[in-house]
């Protein structure tokens, strides 16, 4: 069995502070045996990742849609963003990629898809993130993992890192995977985890990119 984290950001994001040469080495003191690099509208080092260790790393892509944010995995190359949401997945289905729905129920987020959008386009898509170490309020991932289960959704888990001390924090412990189909039929077995992450992470990074964005000026 091994822990898939299917959401942590890099350096490739505006907001994220870990660095693409400490993320092996950080899965490794942490436990996790493969993560889902997810930087926003990125995938550089995502496939940068995936060269060196290819069976550790899912090349992902949290992608701004015109309705809210959605995640592409086993990408082979980048999506545009401010498509519509169907246009997004027809992008990520191109590919042979898988759709996964990222914190789908957090009020505090702005870019989040809305649940009458969920509720159009639920059958399209693979994976519903039903627990985000970075969901403010709880019951943001309990809504999340009512929604799946009416639906008859596959769930995931992800961390949502910004920092090397998050990665990890979500995941889900699953039969290793040799293809996406494979990892589909897999995941549907295996087993949710989660610690919620402090606040004041989500804190830390908003001002980081706000300064990251100030400094490029």
């Amino acid at each position: 069995m091994i822990k898939v984290d299917l959401h942590i950001h890099t350096s490739c994001s505006p907001d994220s502070l870990i660095n693409v040469e400490d993320v092996l080495t950080t899965c490794d003191y942490h436990g996790i045996d493969c993560v889902a690099i997810t930087d926003h509208d990125e995938v550089e080092c995502a496939v940068k990742l995936h060269e060196i260790a290819p069976s550790r790393i899912i090349v992902g892509e949290e992608i701004h849609t015109k309705a809210g944010e959605i995640i592409g995995l086993f990408l082979k190359e980048r999506i545009e963003p401010w498509l519509s949401p169907l246009e997004t997945i027809e992008k990520i289905k191109e590919q042979g990629g898988l759709v996964y729905a990222s914190h789908p129920f957090d009020r505090l987020r702005k870019s989040i898809l809305e649940r009458k959008l969920l509720e159009e386009i639920w059958d399209k898509i693979d994976i519903l993130e039903v627990f985000n170490s970075r969901n403010f309020m709880r019951i943001s991932n309990r809504r999340a993992l009512k929604f799946a289960k009416e639906k008859g959704m596959l769930q995931g888990a992800g961390s949502d890192a910004h920092t090397r001390y998050e990665i990890g924090k979500a995941y889900v412990l699953m039969e290793q995977f040799n293809s996406p189909s494979d990892f589909l039929a897999k995941i549907g077995k295996g087993e949710i985890y989660g610690k919620k992450t402090q606040v004041t992470f989500n804190a830390f990074t908003k001002i980081y990119k706000i300064s990251r964005g100030i400094g490029r000026k």
